[in-house]
């Protein structure tokens, strides 16, 4: 399915008249202290009552211009589960080669309460501000408003100095409580030109124009200098901006938050060239693949060389030369996990240590590939946790895995995880495209979603008595992303502890006889579960007649869709088959006296296909049920006909056979 405009909506900003009004910091009246919940959202646990941001330039003679983006915030809280909005952290880029590293200040943090009718003020002294570093790129300034308390009001700034102006920081526009106002104005000097884009869709009001703007400088001889420029005035605006609430199967949340991003595209310096700064994803790849800790890496590969001799013995085919190396460096490498695309230690190092990252892992397994003869390349993805690459930049990959071609099929690999296998990559990394980047600096977009669905097929011999009793045999075969998704969510968990929460899931069965094979080994391989249970709990006796769900203890109860509106775009992950073949045999004494009629549902363009159907012969029954998920993306215009079939899913499932005495 291609990936819709509604996944992420992309809207350049139109020109519309803003109405200008004033929210100042500082301005808290007794009406809003004593509001006991949001007046369009009472489920709010606290509510932005304002958010404001600006940015403007700054200049020296060292660095040239800089950016200052100042933000100043209002809260209101309204529950208990809404103090958590008194901690407030703000992370800021510390990892540039060329530039120093920025600056973040907060300031005019305060607490408002109510107390005998008068509004106490509590400011946060400078002690209460606290800074960490989160790794070599971020840092992060942290701050604990004092004495809030259900009621309270917090209000704080900061203001973030930046020498980069290639990328301003996103500007949030939506959280997961309302937004009752947000306004945020550019000053942005007439040389640089930026491209303003909202994602979310959020409906705002925007006006630009231009104006003077001027700086003031010290020169080199300690003398003060000045000078005057035209700037671009632009002003965004908003109102009840409704909280972005969690919604069942989405990949990233933070895709469709409502966001202000401005990227530059341009610069036009008096008297100088113009620098044009608008990429292509061709020219971003390139950019990386030219590193030092990527295109050299990939040319270190001679210390692989007996290794590779050795692994491969008289192997001759390349299908088996991939999976013997595969394997292989699966085996022999540790990943540290962290993520990135440039190696940090180089791969010489994190072959000899057995450890890396990713790039070192994946960029070893590349090297030995090729001295097995086969073609392989990175390609360079960004994680569902980093959010779909909307525009070219580097910072739209984070993540790089390998891609063997064989007989003209491309064959993604990933040998950081432990459970992954050929075309069987994590489920993080399954986010929309990748671009496949090769030694000349070409590049090609290619799609990362698996082209085959994964399959779940459930087999069952299920015995009545006449008491309503049932005892029989259980098969379950998971194939691909269903079967990796077994293995990393039961890695760490005892036999004993997964049969105590089957049994209870399914219903308090009682289980014996069970057996799993493939779960640690034969990755490649589907898993297999077998087991023999009884259950006195399947079937509900009434004025004598047995009644019996069709698909027993896998009967599906409840609708995950059961929004009236959908918001988000519904993210399965993957393609999925799930099979049932139901064989009964109904107790001595004992005939049918209905069944539920057959059904077949499908939606538009057959992304969703769900039948039933019944057979009778004799004393037996067999019941036919296949649930086929044929896309991985269901856009917010197809949410209705996805939950429509899924309800009429369960209604089918939920029908009842009825036997009665003959």
């Amino acid at each position: 399915m291609k990936f819709s405009s509604s996944v992420i909506i992309l809207f350049f900003l139109f020109v519309i008249k803003v109405q200008s009004q004033t929210y100042q910091l500082g301005k808290v009246t007794v009406a809003e202290l004593q509001e006991k919940v949001h007046p369009i959202d009472s489920s709010a646990s606290a509510a932005i009552l304002f958010k404001k941001g600006r940015t403007y330039f700054s200049y020296n003679k060292d660095v040239g211009f800089s950016a200052n983006h100042v933000c100043e915030v209002k809260i209101k809280i309204y529950k208990k589960e809404g103090l958590k909005w008194a901690d407030q952290k703000v992370r800021f880029y510390i990892g540039y080669e060329n530039l120093n590293e920025d600056r973040l200040e907060f300031s005019d943090a305060v607490t408002y309460n109510l107390e005998n009718g008068a509004i106490v003020k509590t400011k946060l002294e400078n002690q209460g501000a606290f800074k960490k570093k989160i790794n070599n790129y971020w840092k992060e300034k942290a701050i604990t408003l004092p004495n809030v308390k259900v009621g309270s009001i917090i209000e704080y700034k900061y203001i973030l100095k930046s020498e980069n102006i290639v990328k301003f920081p996103d500007f949030d526009i939506q959280y997961d409580i309302p937004v009752n106002y947000f306004y945020y104005k550019t000053e942005i000097p007439e040389f640089y030109i930026y491209k303003p884009i909202l994602i979310g869709g959020i409906p705002l009001e925007n006006d630009s124009k231009f104006s003077t703007g001027s700086q003031t400088f010290e020169n080199e001889h300690n003398q003060t200098n000045s000078f005057s420029y035209r700037q671009i005035e632009a002003y965004y605006s908003g109102k009840n901006i409704p909280a972005l609430n969690e919604e069942p199967y989405v990949n990233n949340i933070e895709n469709y938050k409502g966001t202000i991003k401005h990227e530059l595209e341009r610069v036009r310096m008096p008297e100088q060239p113009v620098k044009d700064y608008t990429l292509t994803w061709e020219g971003v790849a390139k950019t990386i693949f030219t590193d030092n800790s990527f295109g050299k890496q990939l040319n270190e590969s001679n210390f692989l060389i007996e290794d590779v001799k050795r692994l491969l013995g008289k192997a001759e085919s390349q299908n088996e030369r991939l999976n013997l190396i595969f394997t292989y460096i699966q085996n022999r490498m540790n990943w540290n996990e962290n993520n990135g695309f440039y190696t940090d230690k180089g791969v010489v190092k994190a072959y000899s240590d057995q450890t890396g990252n990713v790039a070192e892992i994946n960029f070893i397994l590349i090297n030995m590939l090729i001295l097995a003869g086969i073609d392989a390349n990175p390609v360079l993805i960004s994680t569902v946790e980093n959010g779909l690459p909307i525009y070219p930049t580097r910072t739209g990959f984070n993540y790089v895995i390998a891609a063997a071609e064989i007989d003209g099929k491309q064959i993604l690999l990933d040998a950081t995880h432990k459970y992954t296998s050929p075309n069987i990559l994590p489920l993080n990394v399954l986010n929309w495209k990748g671009r496949l980047i090769k030694k000349d600096g070409t590049s090609i977009e290619i799609d990362l979603e698996p082209s085959s669905p994964s399959r779940e097929n459930f087999n069952m011999l299920v015995k009545i008595d006449s008491e309503g009793k049932m005892n029989g045999q259980v098969r379950i075969l998971r194939t691909d992303y269903d079967a990796y998704r077994f293995r990393v969510e039961n890695n760490a968990v005892s036999q004993d502890s997964y049969l105590e929460k089957f049994e209870e899931k399914l219903g308090n069965l009682n289980i014996s006889n069970y057996k799993i094979e493939n779960q640690k080994s034969n990755i490649k391989d589907p898993i297999l579960e077998t087991f023999a249970f009884t259950s006195n709990s399947q079937s509900d006796i009434i004025e004598g007649k047995i009644f019996i769900k069709p698909l027993l203890f896998f009967t599906r109860t409840k609708n995950p869709f059961n929004q009236e509106i959908r918001r988000m775009p519904v993210c399965f992950g993957y393609k999925m088959h799930e099979k049932y073949n139901v064989n009964l045999e109904i107790p001595d004494g004992f005939v049918v006296e209905s069944m539920p009629s057959p059904i077949k549902i499908a939606s538009e363009n057959n992304d969703l296909v769900y039948t039933m159907i019944f057979f009778k012969e004799g004393n037996k029954i067999q019941i036919n049920c296949t649930n086929e998920i044929n896309s991985s993306i269901f856009a917010t215009e197809q949410y209705k006909g996805l939950k429509d079939v899924f309800q009429k899913l369960i209604a089918s499932q939920n029908e009842k056979i009825v036997l009665k005495k003959m």
